[in-house]
């Protein structure tokens, strides 16, 4: 079930962050076009209800626009590292290359099919699909973990807010689900 205004108050009420204003239309629309991508419904909902902060783990959506595009280019970084050193290689992608650099040619252009990671707290991100319900996923380099079937579902297991929602089958996700 989408992620409603009123659960996302609620939601970030219970957080032990504080909590300011939510994002207008323009500035999630300026975020959207300044780094090409769309946040997903729940994500999206969440924000415009209040953002999170306090701690440097919740990303900054007003701040540094240099911060926020290492932040988000962090997932695809941390899998061109593991194609270079330590041999990660999908066989969707093919032959792997014989050099370092024709592998992380191919794999860049393979991961740019991949839809954008969107930070949500730390290392844990939200997918840019127009989907709700979602999975929030846990990714450091080639290890992807999935923290919440959902927005909320993650917002309960990581800080212990909202209600635990029965565990559903976890939306697919191009290529990161993959990695699970």
């Amino acid at each position: 079930m989408p992620l409603t205004q009123a659960v996302a108050h609620q939601l970030l009420r219970a957080l032990p962050s504080p909590v300011g204003p939510g994002l207008t239309g323009d500035e999630l629309r300026a975020l959207e076009t300044r780094f090409g991508f769309r946040f997903n419904p729940d994500h999206r909902t969440l924000l415009t209800a209040g953002v999170p902060g306090g701690d440097r783990r919740w990303p900054d959506w007003r701040g540094s626009p240099a911060l926020l595009g290492e932040i988000l280019s962090a997932p695809i970084e941390g899998v061109l590292f593991d194609v270079e050193e330590n041999d990660f290689w999908l066989t969707s992608w093919g032959i792997k290359p014989a050099t370092p650099d024709k592998a992380i040619g191919v794999a860049r252009r393979a991961l740019a099919q991949a839809p954008v990671l969107v930070p949500v707290y730390g290392h844990r991100y939200a997918p840019a699909l127009d989907t709700a319900d979602l999975p929030v996923l846990s990714v450091l380099q080639t290890d992807v973990v999935a923290y919440g079937d959902t927005l909320a579902d993650y917002l309960h297991q990581e800080f212990g807010v909202g209600d635990a929602s029965p565990r559903t089958t976890l939306k697919r996700v191009p290529f990161w689900s993959d990695l699970l």
